[in-house]
């Protein structure tokens, strides 16, 4: 891979990557590191002659096992430290989303920023993610559920006697 090449590569991933780490490591620190540390895999690796669109799900999949691997070893992930916002123009609707993903656990914020955030398809999320298809359909449904009970009012009913 030439330069030239890698800086458009870097130039149209590593945005969105960033922010995924963000996100669901919750600090910027982290992000940092798994970017840097994703990027020389990548670049070590004898896959630097996949296209963008396949380069973009390696390197998603290269930095999910990177935080997997810091969760596993018991590195603090946690607490919302990044200020990027997940929606833009709503700040209402971004800073709920972005305390509904710190409440969850970090596979759910992995598969539902991949989903409708990166916009992945469930085939795209699997690869990105080393799970299996039908798994990530599982997953993504039930990190929905767990989100959908975080943004409803408590101690309301839908106009259904209890």
């Amino acid at each position: 891979m030439n330069e030239s090449t890698f800086n458009a590569l870097y130039a149209d991933i590593a945005k969105p990557l960033w922010k995924y780490v963000a996100r669901v490591s919750g600090r910027n620190d982290i992000a940092d590191d798994v970017l840097q540390e994703a990027f020389f895999r990548f670049l070590r690796s004898s896959r630097t002659g996949l296209s963008n669109a396949e380069a973009r799900l390696y390197l998603f999949r290269i930095a999910t096992n990177l935080l997997n691997g810091r969760w596993r070893r018991g590195e603090d992930i946690g607490g919302c430290e990044s200020k990027e916002a997940v929606t833009e123009g709503r700040f209402d609707i971004a800073l709920d989303a972005a305390w509904v993903l710190q409440q969850l656990k970090p596979r759910a914020r992995e598969l539902l920023w991949l989903a409708y955030v990166e916009g992945m398809s469930h085939s795209e999320i699997a690869k990105a993610t080393g799970l299996n298809r039908m798994s990530v359909r599982i997953l993504l449904l039930r990190a929905r559920r767990q989100a959908r009970a975080f943004l409803e009012p408590k101690g309301e009913t839908d106009g259904r006697l209890p």
